[in-house]
């Protein structure tokens, strides 16, 4: 039986167009053909969840302006600093530098034009459902929960208020199209242990630890694949820890975690393809989507440009 076709995720919606994480983004990424739509999750003052990249608010919106003087002895603006009200009256803008105001990726939306706002997580898994239901084409939701161990510092748990935002939304009842996501192993391993969670558990990887593993022994490797399918249906994965290098002639050493982890019996969802930002490892879109897709055979992976990824796994033929 030939494998599922690979799923395709539009990573903060489809922000190689559109300001990440904006309904816009995300309304976009719908209509491309993404399979699901990532939110990432950070919480307000008053315990709201916001769909924002990261803990801070000064590189995607024009806090600093609005609010000058509320930042923290870094000089940062945190969204868990402002009130959902607070949150309301900022425009969200394309990602800058918070240091010098510069765009990250120059040839995207301008920074700083047209009108957009950031939305709580109720609003958009609401937004996305009535998408669903207008267009007759489903997709799934993918959040990712920031930060926990930070939020827990500031007196919140995130996980929980994100699962019963969750539920309260319907979308606990459609575990085929969700996926949840976080990078802190600890707190995944909570959220299907102690909170109880059966949707499908997405553990993130990154660090040094994950970088030696990848380049070191399979039994290792697989070992702590084992670990995480204690708790996880999946892993993901960066780029980086695919493909290790390029050689003078061409030729792309990749890692064996897909295999590692497909025996074990774990999806893998690499990030981040970006047709304005390639790795290294790779010359061209066409050639990062033939390796991760048809080579490595990965069962999804996040795209800045889900209408691109869309179009080269439709040539793939699979089920």
């Amino acid at each position: 039986m030939p494998p599922a076709r690979p799923i395709i995720i539009a990573h903060r919606g489809a922000s190689g167009y559109l300001p990440e994480h904006t309904l816009p983004a995300k309304a976009y990424a719908h209509a491309v053909g993404a399979d699901f739509l990532e939110q990432d999750v950070v919480l307000t003052k008053d315990g709201v969840p916001v769909v924002l990249h990261d803990i801070h608010v000064d590189t995607v919106s024009d806090v600093a302006e609005r609010f000058p003087g509320r930042h923290r002895d870094d000089g940062r603006y945190y969204a868990i600093d402002f009130t959902w009200a607070e949150i309301q009256t900022l425009r969200a803008s394309e990602r800058f530098r918070h240091d010098t105001g510069k765009p990250v990726f120059s040839k995207r939306f301008p920074v700083r034009t047209s009108h957009f706002l950031i939305p709580s997580l109720e609003e958009e898994l609401e937004f996305i459902r009535g998408l669903n239901l207008s267009s007759g084409r489903i997709a799934g939701i993918y959040p990712e929960i920031k930060q926990p161990a930070f939020h827990r510092k500031e007196g919140q748990d995130i996980s929980r208020i994100v699962l019963d935002v969750i539920e309260k939304t319907g979308w606990a009842k459609e575990p085929g199209r969700i996926f949840i996501q976080c990078f802190e192993e600890v707190e995944t391993r909570r959220i299907r242990e102690e909170l109880g969670c059966r949707l499908p558990l997405i553990q993130l990887l990154s660090g040094k630890t994950w970088d030696k593993l990848v380049r070191g022994g399979v039994a290792d490797l697989e070992a702590a694949m084992w670990t995480i399918k204690e708790y996880a249906d999946g892993v993901g994965p960066p780029l980086s820890q695919l493909l290790l290098e390029r050689a003078a002639d061409g030729f792309l050493r990749v890692s064996p975690m897909v295999e590692v982890a497909h025996q074990v019996g774990l999806k893998v969802h690499p990030w981040t393809i970006r047709a304005d930002d390639l790795p290294s490892e790779t010359d061209t879109l066409d050639t990062l989507h033939r390796v991760l897709f048809s080579q490595l055979g990965v069962d999804g992976a996040f795209s800045d440009f889900p209408d691109l990824t869309r179009k080269y796994v439709d040539t793939l033929g699979r089920a």
